[in-house]
């Protein structure tokens, strides 16, 4: 909670939040420097978030596959850490969780929860013939999302756009 005190009176509000689902690929460090300038820019914390998705299949392999979603939320848990040590060094609030469920509904639900203010997730750019078929986490949540959503493209997509790229007219 954030309060304001003038002479007299005392003005507390609850702080804004800006809501950074993460992934463990590289473009995730780009996720959460975005998530960092914006909540500063508009006065909120940042809530990391990384979500281990359940296994696709229960079945033989389901001993292996709780094991491997024992290891991505270590991995998950270390990785958040150092990005939110990185951007309480620059002076901002900031809270990590590890949550497990649908990747998809958990941000939804997270958002709800916290009444975040923004989303910001990034975009693996695959295509719309993927994305079709397959769908996409970012999709799923610009369509459902309480609060507007700021994509931060991926690599390729961003080569695709950069102004260095553009041909002049």
């Amino acid at each position: 909670m954030r309060c304001l005190s003038t002479p007299g009176m005392v003005t507390c509000a609850a702080m804004k939040t800006v809501l950074a689902p993460v992934d463990l690929s590289s473009a995730a460090a780009d996720v959460v420097s975005e998530a960092g300038a914006l909540a500063g820019n508009v006065g909120a914390k940042v809530l990391l978030l990384h979500v281990v998705a359940p296994p696709a299949v229960i079945n033989e392999y389901a001993a292996e596959s709780e094991r491997l979603a024992e290891e991505e939320t270590l991995e998950a848990e270390r990785s958040l850490e150092r990005w939110r040590e990185r951007l309480k060094g620059l002076g901002m609030e900031v809270e990590a969780n590890v949550l497990h469920g649908p990747p998809v509904a958990t941000i939804l639900e997270e958002a709800a929860r916290t009444n975040a203010k923004y989303i910001v997730m990034g975009s693996h750019g695959h295509g719309a013939l993927y994305n079709l078929f397959v769908g996409g986490t970012a999709g799923g949540v610009i369509h459902r999302a309480p609060c507007p959503v700021v994509i931060v493209p991926g690599a390729k997509t961003a080569a695709r756009v950069s102004p260095s790229n553009r041909k002049s007219a």
